[in-house]
């Protein structure tokens, strides 16, 4: 019976921050909205497999964790990089490199 109330927590928590994803005033509010939705999401899982006697939803959840955090780290670059790093962000060397210029490694 807890356990069964902390599912409908959990899920009231969900739609709590899915809302607050819809209507963030920023576009950070909107990303740490849908962070919190997935770790929800993740606590979600698990309860679920614990009241299913189903423990291998435990590593569902884990992948579900780590494809959250690889998808906003992902998302947040992308922000902060929209031209997803271009060779006018790239250090002087590493143009040269790519360009065969001196210190490529290359023939001379």
């Amino acid at each position: 019976m807890i356990l069964s109330g902390t599912m409908i927590a959990v899920l009231l928590a969900m739609g709590l921050t899915l809302l607050r994803a819809l209507r963030g005033p920023t576009v950070f509010d909107r990303i740490l909205a849908v962070n919190a939705f997935g770790t929800a999401t993740v606590l979600f899982i698990c309860v679920h497999g614990f009241l299913a006697g189903r423990p291998d939803f435990l590593d569902l959840a884990l992948v579900y964790a780590l494809m959250n955090f690889i998808g906003t780290i992902a998302v947040l670059k992308y922000l902060h990089h929209p031209d997803l790093g271009s060779a006018d962000d790239a250090p002087a060397e590493a143009v040269q490199m790519l360009d065969g210029g001196p210190g490529s490694g290359g023939a001379p």
